[in-house]
């Protein structure tokens, strides 16, 4: 069950604003960037978000064959979050992941980002958590 996590908090992101506040644009993103690497998209779930009646943040998430990829915009902030996790059980799948989060990255291209890796399923010590 070893595998690769990766998050990143975006902020002062200067895409264009339906990235942020449309949840099928953000679909249309989010499978895309899955699909050039090789990620293997299984199911998927995007929810708009409205404020009296105007479409406000989105949310999403797309199951992969591989893990999955999850994605929150907030547009009042022009923030996203982005969480994205594959597991290496039959294969290594850690550059297709750093691939696609990169490219989803890009598409927002925020001013500030904070990421992190996070390497999961090895024993405690060994990138693992602990019981």
């Amino acid at each position: 069950m070893q595998g690769l996590h990766l998050i990143a908090e975006a902020h002062d992101c200067r895409c264009a604003a339906r990235l942020l506040s449309d949840a099928s644009a953000l679909r249309e993103l989010c499978l895309a960037v899955c699909a050039v690497p090789g990620l293997t998209p299984v199911g998927e779930l995007f929810h708009q978000f409205e404020n009296a009646g105007t479409p406000a943040g989105a949310t999403g998430a797309v199951i992969l064959a591989e893990s999955h990829l999850a994605v929150h915009t907030w547009p009042e902030l022009a923030a996203v979050t982005l969480d994205l996790y594959v597991c290496n059980f039959s294969q290594d799948n850690s550059l297709a992941a750093r691939a696609a989060f990169d490219r989803l990255l890009a598409a927002f291209a925020p001013a500030d980002v904070v990421r992190r890796e996070l390497l999961r399923g090895g024993p405690a010590g060994e990138g693992g958590g602990t019981d």
